[in-house]
Order: structure tokens, then C-alpha cells, then sequence
């Protein structure tokens, strides 16, 4: 990123999340970083560009914890899909990508983030039957292109979803056992080989597009590839990200298979660390917790994508209690319909209220705002990014107040958390640099963007009919099996509606 800017941004209101508050401020960017932030007329180089922010609330750019660039192309796609029925879908969805329409796919979704005030985000990417150095260097592509920030982290796995889950394939009639036996993944091997390799000759500037190791669900990983995976990330000092309890299928089964949780299991093989990020966290239990804190790990909260899928709802208050870093993510475009991060930010603030009648445990507004920007940071392995100050880099979302969700400013801390939808965003900065100009992506033809995204979304339908219709063939036994498994007693409760079994 250039640093030869300088910029002296004047006239905006400056979001204090913890205070309530958003006073007149002025901020001076130098290169890509924030210089210095003081009240109005602070003193500017004479030859900084000067940029108008009233009439405008600052805010530091939103983080993503957990996302899937992979499914922009499939937004929309199903209704009614279990975790593990988007499991059973996937093919049909997300096979027979080229290059280039895995770009596309990213690309789409950067594009989304960028316009909803969103600077950075944690990209759990993927390859059948593993992803290759080239996938990975186009989704890393895709973000630079865009402007924002990424860790590119391809998802591991060396066993299928149908040898993961205890029993599953026995259900299976014989036809479609022997169908889904192509489904089969690489050996660890091969996937270790792949992302050290990847590791070692990483291009991209590691300000802004940087790798992460993520085993995918530790019920579909090998204990030789989820050792491996550790082992790797910290060889080379990057993040490591997992899905762990989010659905109560992987609860129960993770007591079938090891006798213990999830977080256990995976943090006797050593992948608990401050540098591990749990996806989800829906079913962890205080023990588990304890592990993630003790050890200064993250969990990314996916509120929508947790109610999407029926998965539960997790228990963000307790993980906040124990001293767990929290992040906030929306997971992928084809499991919460969206890329957006305010509404994330509203779903965590408002499934917090519904978990108990006791308001004084509801997540308060900076905590939620809080947890979005400086907690999904730490997830993500920046520390830089995630607040306005000196130091920091310039990663601003500039919000117009005379739109109509800001008439009048009352609170302005509670307006972005419950209030602001994106359609607020009139500018976004990355490293000083403006990616978002009068709501409107810099660079991008969105036009040509639909026409792409239209030609690859029919293609892709012809090529994953045959899966496709497998998929069909499976849904209602798979769907059967796992219910089944979700009605077996568990030792926490995490399904609203009073549903307990």
C-alpha cells in the first residue's frame, strides 16, 4: 500500500463506541496509517489532501471473523438446509470451479464487505479434493484486487462428511454408499505438502493478504492432519481457524468418536493456542471455554448463520465471562445470504436478548461493536487494524448522517449496532486508500460483475447437475439420520424454543 499519502480528514463526528458519544474530530493519515486524531483544526502538512467528513460518522472498517468466499455464486440457493444438508448440498453448489470463477466467486463477496463498511476478513477458502497453490494465489488476488484486507485460510480435511459423521454411511442405502465414496478427500500428506508450499512462496504484501491453516472440522481431519496443520502454522508464525461445536451433529458425534468434546480433543492434539480461532462455538460448553481463554483463543460468533441453519444459538455472554476473545463473523453467502456486518452485528446483539430474561447478561451494544472490530482483529492476526489511533492503520468507514436510519443522532453506538443496515456507507478507506467513494465501489463495473457472475452461475448449474440431483437423493436420509442425532441427550442447551432432549 502506498505511503506516500497524506491526508487530514476534517468536519466528521468520530464514533467513541465505549462512551456513547461522537464528538468532532479531525484525523491525519500519513501513508497507511493513522498519524494522529485531535479535535478541529488539528495542524496538517500543507500539501495533505483534504477530506470533507461532515455531515459524516467515522467508525474503524468492520472485520469479518469467518467467512467462505466460496459461496457468492450460490447465495440464495436453499432454504431449509440443516449444517450438515449444506454439507450434502455442497457439491452441487460449489463443484467444477475453474480459476477464474473461483475469483469471480471471491471477488463478489469482497466487493459486498467493501460496500457494507467491512476492511478485513478471515476467508476459510476451499479446493476438492484439496486446493491448490494456484486457487489459493487467485482468492488472495480477489481481496487485493477489492482493496480490503484477508487471511486466505484453505480448509483441511483428509475425511469425507459421510466418514466423519459415526454411522452416517451405514444408513446410506448401498447405491448411494458407493456414490458418495467419490467424495473421498486427499491424504493429510497432500495437503500439508500443498499449504507449506503455499507458506514458503507466499507474493502477497502481508499487510494486507496474509495466509492462515485452517483443518476444517476436526471430525473431518485425521489427529496426523490437525497435528500437521499446527505444527505448520506455527512454523511460519500464521493464524489457525477451525469449525469446532457448531451444530449439535458434531457435538454428539465428537462424544461417539472420542469420548470427550470437540475442544477437548483438539486441544490434547495442541491446536489450542492465542493464534486458533474456533468458527461457531455454538455447543461449547464452561470447560470448553475455559481451554479457548486460558490459552488466549478466539471464537468468531456467526449469529445469522447459526439461525440459519438451526444450528443454536451460542452462548456469547459466558465466552465473554471466561475471558474468551470474541470476534463476530457472517460465514458464507450460501448459509446467511449475505456479506453483511451490521447485520451480523444485529443478530449477535438481538440473540443475546432471547437467550435469557435476565437483561443485565444481554450483550451490550460496545461489546457487540466492540467484538466486530477490535476482537474480530486479534482472530485475524492484525494488530493494527480494528481502531482509530495513532498507529493504527487507516482502515475507516465513513457513515452519512443524513441518511435516514441516523434521523436524528441519539446514541450513536446503539445506531450502528441496531440501526445502520450499509445503506449508510458513503466512503471506506484502506490504508488510507479510498475503496468505497459515494457508496459506490471504486473501480468496479458491477454491471459486468452481474453479466460474469450470470454466465458462471449458469454454467456451474450444467456441470453440478449430476450432483445436484445426488444431493436430492440424500437430503431426506441424511436429514433423518441427523435429526435423529440432535434429539440424543447433550450436556448443554443451546436450541431456542424450549427444544430439549
Amino acid at each position: 500500500m502506498s505511503n506516500d499519502l497524506k491526508i487530514i480528514i476534517r468536519g466528521g463526528r468520530l464514533l467513541n463506541v465505549d462512551a456513547h458519544s461522537a464528538p468532532l474530530a479531525d484525523i491525519l493519515i500519513i501513508g497507511d496509517t493513522i498519524a494522529e486524531v485531535g479535535p478541529p483544526g488539528l495542524e496538517a502538512p500543507t500539501d495533505a489532501e483534504v477530506i470533507d467528513a461532515s455531515m459524516q460518522l467515522m467508525h474503524a472498517g468492520l472485520i469479518n471473523a469467518h467467512t467462505h468466499g466460496m459461496g457468492n455464486l450460490s447465495k440464495g440457493a436453499a432454504d431449509r438446509y440443516t449444517l450438515e444438508l449444506l454439507w450434502v448440498g455442497a457439491p452441487g453448489m460449489m463443484a467444477n470451479q475453474s480459476l477464474e470463477y473461483k475469483y469471480l466467486n471471491t471477488y463478489i463477496g469482497a466487493v459486498e464487505m467493501v460496500l457494507k463498511g467491512c476492511t478485513a476478513a478471515y476467508d476459510l477458502t476451499f479446493g476438492y479434493p484439496t486446493a491448490s497453490v494456484e486457487e489459493i494465489a487467485v482468492v488472495g488476488q480477489a481481496y487485493a484486487d477489492a482493496g480490503m484486507r484477508a487471511v486466505v485460510a484453505p480448509m483441511l480435511a483428509d475425511l469425507s462428511f459421510y466418514q466423519a459423521i459415526p454411522g452416517l454411511l451405514d444408513a446410506l442405502p448401498e447405491r448411494l454408499q458407493q456414490a458418495v465414496s467419490d467424495y473421498e478427500e486427499a491424504p493429510y500428506q497432500t495437503s500439508l505438502r500443498m499449504m507449506r508450499e503455499q507458506l514458503h512462496d507466499w507474493s502477497f504484501d502481508t499487510e494486507q493478504i496474509r495466509l492462515g491453516v485452517a483443518p476444517i472440522i476436526p471430525l473431518h481431519c485425521s489427529d496426523e492432519l490437525i497435528i500437521g496443520a499446527a505444527k505448520l502454522a506455527r512454523d511460519y508464525g500464521v493464524v489457525l481457524h477451525s469449525h469446532v461445536a457448531e451444530s449439535k451433529v458434531q457435538a454428539v458425534s465428537a462424544m461417539k468418536r472420542y469420548g470427550k468434546t470437540l475442544t477437548a480433543h483438539v486441544d490434547d492434539l495442541g491446536l489450542i493456542g492465542p493464534d486458533f480461532t474456533v468458527a461457531h462455538g455454538v455447543w461449547l460448553d464452561d470447560e470448553d471455554m475455559r481451554r479457548l481463554a486460558g490459552q488466549g483463543a478466539s471464537v468468531a460468533h456467526n449469529p445469522g448463520s447459526n439461525m440459519r441453519l438451526g444450528s443454536g444459538i451460542a452462548d456469547a455472554r459466558r465466552m465473554l465471562e471466561l475471558g474468551v476473545n470474541l470476534g463476530i463473523g457472517t460465514d458464507s453467502a450460501n448459509c446467511s445470504d449475505n456479506l453483511n456486518m451490521y447485520e451480523a452485528m444485529r443478530y449477535a446483539s438481538m440473540v443475546s436478548n432471547v437467550r435469557v430474561p435476565d437483561y443485565t447478561r444481554w450483550l451490550a451494544t460496545e461489546e457487540v461493536l466492540n467484538a466486530a472490530t477490535i476482537g474480530s482483529a486479534q482472530a485475524l492476526g492484525f494488530n493494527k487494524i480494528g481502531r482509530i489511533a495513532p498507529g493504527f492503520k487507516a482502515d475507516i468507514v465513513f457513515l452519512a448522517l443524513d441518511r435516514v436510519n441516523w434521523i436524528p443522532v441519539n446514541d450513536p453506538t446503539n445506531q450502528a449496532v441496531l440501526i445502520e443496515d450499509g445503506t449508510g456507507v458513503d466512503r471506506v478507506m484502506v490504508g488510507g486508500k479510498t475503496v468505497v467513494a459515494n457508496g459506490r465501489k471504486v473501480g468496479c463495473d458491477m454491471a459486468k460483475l452481474a453479466a460474469d457472475a450470470e454466465v458462471a452461475r449458469e454454467r456451474l448449474a450444467i456441470l453440478n447437475a449430476e450432483s445436484s440431483a445426488l444431493s436430492a437423493q440424500l437430503e431426506g436420509i441424511v436429514g433423518t439420520f441427523c435429526i435423529g442425532l440432535s434429539n440424543q441427550p447433550y450436556h448443554v442447551h443451546r436450541y431456542g424454543a424450549g427444544h430439549h432432549h
